[in-house]
């Protein structure tokens, strides 16, 4: 059991629809980072934000996840992120969890975005996943999530909630604003990182990526457009104690999501 986490969120810029690029330029990026547990980087990090399913699309043995494997193996550090899959007929925003032993974890995203016509191009996932790592339980979520605290919600099954995405600049203050609230409502660590630049679709992405403690204090240091990483240090002992002292989880209602 791991008392202190160590997360790198790495804050990119994004290469349009173009996986060979993109994959040569985080391997560029990750080469630098050392001694950290969890690598966590942005939604569809090999194509950006875009509806091309059919095109763009990998199996599970693709090529992306096959560079993921390799990165995890690498920095000896779980890598989070998310890509197009194709898995018998149908399309998914599949965002994997790789462990440095080659294994993963997977969950396909819910939420999917209607007013980008997400759900006319990818399947909604159904099932959410709860992650155990060394001694901390973690649930990773994908962007639009973000928007549905249900299915956010803290059920006394996690200490880490994780959100990649690729969150336009003209509603970062809902990002900013929703990822504060989970961590507020859910007594938890919340990471969230989102993509710079701008996409094929001509639409700007600020990042504001953050780590935030379960008082909803951000204690990152990530700026806004910086194309960056950064490290940082979250302790399990800190948050047990918050609850314990604090303890609103005991009156929480209990509910079924169908």
């Amino acid at each position: 059991m791991t008392d202190k986490l160590n997360l790198t969120i790495v804050q990119s810029d994004l290469v349009w629809e173009n996986v060979d690029a993109n994959l040569e330029m985080f391997s560029k990026k990750l080469a630098p980072i050392t001694n950290t547990d969890i690598i966590v980087l942005p939604e569809m990090f090999n194509t950006g934000f875009s509806m091309n399913s059919k095109k763009l699309a990998e199996t599970i043995d693709g090529k992306s996840v096959k560079w993921l494997k390799t990165k995890s193996n690498e920095k000896n550090a779980v890598i989070v992120a998310s890509l197009i899959i194709k898995e018998s007929n149908n399309y998914y925003n599949r965002l994997l969890w790789v462990n440095p032993d080659g294994t993963y974890k997977y969950y396909n995203k819910r939420h999917l975005f209607r007013m980008a016509n997400e759900h006319n191009y990818y399947n909604a996932g159904s099932d959410e996943i709860i992650i155990n790592y060394k001694g901390w339980r973690i649930k990773p979520l994908i962007c639009y999530d973000l928007r549905f605290p249900v299915w956010s919600r803290n059920k006394n099954d996690y200490d880490l909630l994780i959100y990649i995405a690729n969150w336009p600049e003209k509603r970062a203050e809902p990002w900013k604003i929703l990822l504060k609230a989970r961590a507020i409502e859910n007594q938890a660590y919340v990471v969230g990182v989102n993509r710079v630049g701008t996409d094929g679709n001509n639409v700007i992405f600020s990042g504001d990526s953050a780590v935030i403690d379960a008082y909803g204090k951000v204690i990152s240091k990530t700026k806004a457009h910086n194309d960056t990483f950064e490290t940082i240090s979250i302790s399990l002992s800190e948050l047990n104690k918050f609850r314990k002292k604090f303890p609103v989880g005991l009156d929480a209602d209990n509910f079924n999501i169908l």
